[in-house]
């Protein structure tokens, strides 16, 4: 069984604009990595992503595998595993997920973006971690969401 999800969220912007909430660092910041991205998605680059409400925000690479603009944003990164005895998530993994963002406009003012996530291992704790992944990109959506149709940054106190 291979081990992989998609969620999807409406949001009521232009493509361009959502596209850009997430390929722009300083907007990512705004609503989903809480220690800073330090540069935009661009193809061919790796990016530090840091989050300060998960493990004292240590900056972690983002691979960015493809993009098109206003479409898609391909990007690997390490798989989430936790350690079987402390539960806390393992660094260094030796492989690596791939998550696909697709942005699809729906209108002028309305945007449907799909996040898929694959290439887990076949393991308990692989299929824990990709839970885990599901519920966070689901969430990252929903607060990605809040910040362009609110301007409110739902994660904030989220965790």
């Amino acid at each position: 069984m291979e081990l992989k999800f998609q969620v999807q969220t409406k949001i009521q912007k232009p493509v361009h604009e959502v596209f850009d909430a997430v390929y722009n660092p300083k907007k990512l910041s705004g609503y989903f990595t809480t220690a800073g991205a330090s540069g935009p998605l661009d193809e061919g680059t790796t990016v530090m992503w840091g989050f300060a409400d998960f493990d004292g925000g240590a900056p972690f690479p983002v691979s960015v595998k493809r993009v098109v603009a206003d479409k898609l944003i391909v990007f690997e990164w390490a798989a989430a595993e936790t350690d079987d005895t402390s539960g806390k998530p393992v660094k260094e993994l030796p492989y690596n997920t791939t998550v696909e963002m697709h942005f699809e406009a729906l209108g002028p003012s309305s945007t449907l973006i799909r996040i898929a996530e694959s290439g887990w291992k076949e393991s308990e704790k692989a299929l824990q971690a990709s839970y885990g992944n599901c519920q966070g990109w689901m969430h990252m959506s929903l607060c990605l969401k809040a910040y362009l149709e609110h301007g409110i940054n739902l994660r904030e106190g989220s965790f």
